[in-house]
């Protein structure tokens, strides 16, 4: 598997669709990323050569956040929100949706397993 910034990508994909396996690139990031390094985007990336890893690696590197930095910076803004308290802090810290939906149903995502609040089990008369 060929290893870019510390994520192994899938060999058998083209490498359009393989990038999209590190943190913080998707479909489009990873069109032009292609686009700049001047690589086929239906070349598989098992097929890539070290010189075109190395390339893509600096560009992304140079020109986005990823990974762990992305993930860290994502946390720290949702742990800002909770220290001063907004509204979405505070759905962050309940575990609720913070962006709006609804949660009288749906929302499973958020709130975990469904928990039973007083249902009883009577007992078998004899």
């Amino acid at each position: 598997m060929p290893r870019l910034l510390g994520v192994d990508i899938p060999r058998e994909k083209r490498i359009e669709a393989a990038l999209p396996y590190i943190y913080g690139i998707g479909p489009l990031t990873a069109r032009k990323i292609l686009k700049a390094a001047k690589i086929d985007f239906s070349k598989r990336a098992k097929d890539l050569s070290d010189e075109e890893i190395a390339l893509l690696t600096s560009i992304i590197q140079k020109n986005y956040r990823t990974e762990g930095d992305l993930r860290r910076e994502v946390n720290q803004n949702i742990k800002r929100l909770i220290d001063i308290g907004t509204y979405r802090g505070l759905r962050h810290r309940k575990g609720l949706p913070a962006r709006g939906q609804r949660t009288r149903t749906n929302a499973r995502t958020r709130k975990g397993k469904k928990k039973n609040i007083g249902i009883m089990v009577k007992a078998a008369a004899a």
